[in-house]
This record gives C-alpha cells, sequence and structure tokens, in this order.
C-alpha cells in the first residue's frame, strides 16, 4: 500500500493535494474490501414443505441483507393488514426522514402519503425505500423502534443470525443476517399469509400514470417463480430470495453476494434446475413458527405490531394473569431489584461489547441445524421481560426505553420495548418494558448487564 501511495504523492506536492490523492487512495481501498467481501457468495435450497435442506454453500456465513430487509418490513405490514389494525387503504404518511432515503424511492415529498397497498407494490417492486422508512415508521413509531420490533419477530420465527436496524436494508454496519435465515423468512411469509403472498409475483404496477417495472428479472422466465425480492449494496453483492413452485413440489432457494446480477440470476436458474426435482411432492405441516402465537406470552415475545404508536401485546391477559404479575414495589427474586422508574443515566458512549451480547452472538452461530426443524422454530415459550420503569404518562415510559436502548445497546440489541397500561388506586401508569426474552435466566442476565450502566430494573414473567 505504501509503495503504491508513492507513486502518487511527490515529496514536492502541497499539503492540499497529498490529502486529496490519499482520500482518493482510501476509497479504493474501501471499495476493494467491500468487493472483495461481497465476492464470497452464500446459497441455500430449502424443500419449502418438508425443511430438507437440498443444497448448501456457506448458508450460515453473515452476510448484509441489502434490500431483502424489506421482506421483513413486509411481513410485519402483512402481520398488520391480518390482525385489522391497519386496511390496504390506510394513509401511509412520509416523514422528512423518509422522504430524504436514497433512490431507489418512491420520491413522495414530506408530508405527502400513499395507501398501505400503494407502499407495498412500490416495495415488491421497484424496492422503495422511503415507502419502506414510512411503512416502518408508521407500524412502530420511529425506525429504530421498528427496527427492534423486525429483530425480535426474526428471533421468534427462528432466525438466530439476523439483526436488524433499518426498515429497507441501506448500509448499516450492524445489520447482518445470513442465507439459511432469509429462507426461513421466505417460507414464513408463504405459509403465514398466503392471503398477501400474490404481492411478491407482482411485476409492476400503476403510480398515477406511471408504471413502474419490477426488478425480479425471472418473473415470467423460469418457470414456476412467484417471487420473492432481490437485493444489492456495494458491499453486499447482488441477492436473491426466490420461491418456486411446480407441480406438488415448492422450494425457496437464496443466493447472496453474487458479482453481478446476471450472474447472481443464472446461479439461482441452476440452483433451481437442479434441486426442484429433488424436492417432496408430499410432506407439508408448519416449517415456521405460527404467525399468530397461542397465548399473551408468546404474543409478546414475538413482538406483535403496536396498537397507535408504540408495541404492544396482541392481547391483554385475564384478570387472573394480571392479579399474578409482580407488582411496583415488590422484587419477583432475590437477584432482582425493584424500583417505580430508571434511575438518572449518564450518556456515556459504550465502547466495549457486552459478555450477555457475546454470549448470544456465540450461541446464535454454534451448530447451526442441517434442517429447518418445526420445533426449534417453534415460538418463544416463554414470557420474560425486563422492566425499567413505571409512569403515569405513556410518553415518560417510552423516554425511558428509548434513554436505555441509547445507553445499552449491545444488551438490547434483541429485545423490543413496549409500555402496557395497568390501574392502581384509579390512576392508570404505564409499564415500561423490554420483551423477547426466552428464558428467567436471560432476563436475569441482560437486567444484571443494565444494572452495570447505572439502568435500574427487574425481570418479570409475564
Amino acid at each position: 500500500m505504501r509503495k503504491a501511495l508513492s507513486g502518487f504523492v511527490s515529496k514536492s506536492a502541497s499539503p492540499l493535494k497529498t490529502i486529496m490523492i490519499l482520500a482518493m487512495a482510501m476509497s479504493f481501498v474501501v471499495a476493494d474490501a467491500a468487493s472483495s467481501m461481497a465476492a464470497k457468495s452464500a446459497a441455500i435450497v430449502i424443500d419449502a414443505k418438508t425443511g430438507k435442506v437440498l443444497y448448501s454453500s456457506d448458508a450460515d456465513g453473515r452476510r448484509y441483507p441489502a434490500s431483502l430487509t424489506k421482506m421483513m418490513t413486509l411481513y410485519l405490514t402483512f402481520e398488520a393488514l391480518a390482525k385489522g389494525r391497519i386496511s390496504k387503504n390506510s394513509p401511509v404518511v412520509f416523514s422528512a426522514n423518509a422522504a430524504a432515503e436514497p433512490p431507489t424511492k418512491l420520491g413522495v415529498k414530506r408530508g405527502g402519503s400513499v395507501t398501505v397497498e400503494t407502499a407495498i407494490l412500490s416495495m415488491v417492486t421497484k424496492s422503495a425505500n422511503d415507502s419502506a422508512t414510512a411503512l416502518g415508521e408508521m407500524l412502530g413509531g420511529n425506525e429504530a423502534n421498528f427496527a427492534r420490533m423486525m429483530t425480535a419477530k426474526a428471533r421468534a420465527l427462528g432466525m438466530r443470525g439476523t439483526v436488524f436496524r433499518n426498515a429497507n436494508g441501506l448500509p448499516d454496519p450492524g445489520q447482518f443476517t445470513t442465507a439459511r435465515d432469509m429462507a426461513m423468512l421466505g417460507i414464513a411469509l408463504r405459509e403465514h399469509f398466503p392471503q398477501y403472498y400474490g404481492y411478491f409475483s407482482q411485476r409492476s404496477f400503476l403510480y398515477g400514470r406511471q408504471r413502474i417495472n419490477g426488478h425480479n428479472r425471472l418473473l415470467g422466465r423460469i418457470k414456476g417463480v412467484d417471487g420473492i425480492k432481490t437485493g444489492y449494496t456495494r458491499a453486499s453483492g447482488y441477492n436473491l430470495v426466490s420461491s418456486v413452485s411446480d407441480g406438488d413440489r415448492r422450494i425457496v432457494a437464496v443466493v447472496m453476494g453474487g458479482r453481478s446480477g446476471g450472474s447472481r440470476d443464472s446461479q439461482m436458474a441452476g440452483l433451481i434446475n437442479a434441486y426442484m426435482p429433488k424436492a417432496s411432492s408430499r410432506g407439508g405441516g408448519v416449517l415456521i413458527a405460527e404467525a399468530g402465537g397461542g397465548n399473551p406470552i408468546s404474543a409478546l415475545a414475538k413482538v406483535l405490531l403496536p396498537k397507535h404508536d408504540a408495541p404492544t401485546p396482541d392481547s391483554k391477559p385475564d384478570d387472573d394473569a394480571v392479579a399474578s404479575l409482580v407488582e411496583e414495589n415488590a422484587p419477583i427474586a432475590e437477584e432482582t431489584t425493584p424500583v417505580v422508574q430508571a434511575k438518572r443515566v449518564k450518556t456515556t458512549a459504550v465502547s466495549t461489547v457486552d459478555d450477555v451480547a457475546t454470549a448470544r452472538v456465540a450461541a446464535a452461530y454454534a451448530e447451526p441445524a442441517a434442517e429447518v426443524d418445526p420445533v426449534s422454530t417453534a415460538s418463544v415459550p416463554s414470557g420474560w421481560a425486563i422492566q425499567v420503569a413505571s409512569s403515569p404518562k405513556q410518553a415518560e415510559a417510552k423516554a425511558f426505553l428509548d434513554k436505555a436502548t441509547k445507553q445499552a445497546p449491545s444488551v438490547l440489541a434483541d429485545a423490543s420495548g413496549f409500555t402496557i397500561a395497568f390501574d392502581k388506586d384509579g390512576v392508570t401508569y404505564y409499564r415500561a418494558r423490554f420483551g423477547g426474552f426466552g428464558s428467567k435466566t436471560s432476563a436475569w442476565k441482560a437486567c444484571n448487564a443494565l444494572k452495570k450502566k447505572k439502568i435500574e430494573c427487574y425481570a418479570v414473567q409475564q
């Protein structure tokens, strides 16, 4: 590198010229690094009726999802539609943040709006970044909170190697996934929302007088392909998730890190031709965790979509369940300390990764399963959460959630904040909690990690 730079920078060069040359050189280095990462492709083919892995190549290697991220944004949108929280005609208002997203985009100005259906169509065809952000803000209150909901939903679906940081897939070093996880999400979209899955086969749509064409060039060209999503950034390379049906056989295939759109499509076509005949014509049954869950505990763990502008449990527990919850002034166990609200937190940057987060990452990548197992991908069975505050004002409760998230991002990376109302002495209070912990032990450990950062909390079972 030094030799290469010496050829560009002469001893007599001015300081300004030297800085400009060095900046250009470093940009080439970054581009080369990104291209090198993208060159390491990953792929997987799964029998969508049995869960059997028919082909795998670096399927558990960490990848940048790019616009495949929108698959989860759409999953949560479909969930909201299915539960009646929004309709296809509900307006999606574009904030300044959403309107400012870079292309590709629909181009709606700040304060403008489109219907939910238009936003969906713009995402599955044009891969509109602004529509994804606007939907995320609508469903989660803000995009950061929506990203936490996305990650929590990923865990509930069995996607162990995925973390989301935004709704559209624009570059973020903390946002990653695996080919296996994207295949599982592709299966889940079809299993859980067959009534909306047809959107993924849309090749174009009319937006006003403009016809917008889609990016998925395999639709209509490869027999049986009915979706799902393309994606590209320089760091990720060319990505594609495809769902394919042929008679009684069905597969989901993923290619990530293609060198070009053409080579990615060719690789996908080859995988489809090679492994569709090997898929089972029998089989069936649920391969991915059910969308709704059977009780408030599962619903909370899977972080259902918000009522109004904050995530809340899908249904309120019955009176007996509420009565059994730990009150604000009583500890749940000797390891925890009850509080009414979080103590004042210093706003110092966190420079090291918490041991709890490190353990979670290690567990997420330990001995990945060879098949999509209906048992291992079932809903999170327990309903443990961490409470950090209780306030008579919902806005204050949300503020505590935001403060804790900013102060301890590594500890709460896989958790999702929500508020839950309760009455005490005729006054309505709001508990500020983080849900999505799979066991009492994991909730306790996370709470202890928060206490080390001067955030008081206690663990509670919903």
